[in-house]
């Protein structure tokens, strides 16, 4: 069913015991379960079935692997072998050059010195790809103020908050910030 992505130079990508590789089909019931228990911090506004998740694959993402410029490229995010998250580049424009980051983890048993590090190597890896593989020029992310230990990672890994609408988003009973980070390729 899947090979990967055409378009990537390499079947994965390695930070130490961190791997970086094309979405498995084995691992997209383990990234429902994680959306659907993490919808407070994701654009999705109910809860994903097996069979939603099954097809929502079919239709958009393995046909879409051999394509020059697919619309986003998802990855399994593996530490030691194992799945532990996932994410990618979406909303790709290949005119302009520029990419919104995913990212999700598997919060089970985590913490946040745990966090710090898994997010940080998955942004290292992705970087590798977008910028050196896909030469795309920018990546940009989307996240609530809720959460300051994501964003300090992200701004750790380089990106810089570009904008802030306010009371964007009507989060767990309040409403919360919407903050824009951007990454320019360095090279």
């Amino acid at each position: 069913m899947s090979s990967g992505y055409r378009c990537l130079r390499r079947r994965e990508y390695v930070y130490g015991d961190y791997k970086l590789l094309s979405v498995r089909p084995e691992d997209i019931q383990s990234i429902r379960l994680w959306r659907n228990a993490q919808m407070n911090v994701l654009r999705q506004s109910g809860e994903i079935t097996p069979e939603a998740q099954e097809q929502y694959y079919a239709r958009e993402i393995w046909p879409t692997m051999q394509e020059a410029r697919p619309r986003q490229v998802l990855f399994s995010f593996l530490h030691r072998q194992q799945l532990i998250g996932y994410g990618g580049l979406v909303y790709i424009d290949w005119v302009a050059k520029k990419a919104e980051v995913s990212v999700l983890f598997d919060l089970s048993d985590r913490s946040e010195l745990q966090y710090s590090e898994q997010l940080s190597a998955y942004l290292v890896l992705l970087k590798k790809a977008a910028f050196n593989d896909l030469e795309l020029h920018r990546l940009w992310t989307e996240c609530y103020d809720i959460r300051p230990l994501h964003i300090s990672v992200l701004e750790g890994q380089g990106f810089v908050l570009e904008g802030r609408l306010l009371d964007h988003e009507w989060i767990e009973g309040a409403y919360v910030d919407t903050l824009f980070h951007g990454c320019i390729n360095p090279l």
